[in-house]
């Protein structure tokens, strides 16, 4: 893998150390200082990296959803078909194996629980879920067109999911003790499943 350039590599290594920080103090309480030290650099340095906090929290942002999304890209390499791409979009995201990090699921809960009372964290984390709502739905139309079902119930499903997965990873870091190990990923795609096969057929009129 090529190395990256001494910019993007500082970068990187700044935002690296922003998830522990915000997990620690949040995002309101959360310093440049801070963020320094947990990143063994120097303050001056971050600011010359970044223009403010919330540059960094977005970089956090897109950090994630691009580590989500290649390994959705990843896992699509095992399978073919609108319900193999379902499935794989939701393993990527709650499934255990290569690819799976503890700690970036603390800080997606740590994203979204700053967004309930910081306006700054609100309208990033509210971009990410719109990308992945948009996301999950089309793949969801999909499957019920393939199956030659009425796709209107595609966006409430979608949402659906949606809250099931942001509840999964608040569990995994809160309750981590009680929750059955890997049951995430099989239940979402249960929950698909007969969400998909209970949509109307195409054709059929409601009586």
């Amino acid at each position: 893998m090529p190395r990256l350039p001494n910019t993007e590599s500082r970068r990187a290594q700044i935002v690296q150390a922003f998830m522990p920080v915000l997990a620690r103090s949040g995002y309101g309480k959360a310093t440049v200082v801070e963020i320094a030290r947990q990143a063994g650099l120097a303050p001056g340095l971050i600011h010359y990296h970044f223009a403010n906090k919330r540059e960094i929290l977005v970089s956090l942002v897109n950090a994630m959803v691009e580590h989500a999304q290649a390994r959705f890209e990843q896992l699509l390499e095992q399978g073919h078909g609108p319900e193999a791409r379902l499935r794989a979009y939701l393993d990527a995201r709650l499934a255990l194996g290569d690819g799976a990090d503890a700690d970036l699921a603390a800080a997606w809960v740590m994203v979204g629980a700053e967004a309930v009372r910081e306006p700054e964290v609100r309208e990033v984390y509210q971009r990410a879920v719109g990308n992945d709502l948009t996301q999950l739905t089309g793949l969801l139309r999909d499957c019920l067109v393939h199956q030659n079902r009425q796709v209107g119930g595609a966006a409430p499903l979608a949402c659906a999911l949606l809250a099931m997965m942001e509840g999964a990873f608040q569990l995994s870091c809160a309750t981590r003790e009680l929750m059955p190990r890997g049951y995430a990923a099989q239940a979402a795609w249960d929950c698909a499943r007969l969400g998909i096969e209970a949509a109307e057929l195409m054709g059929r009129k409601k009586n």
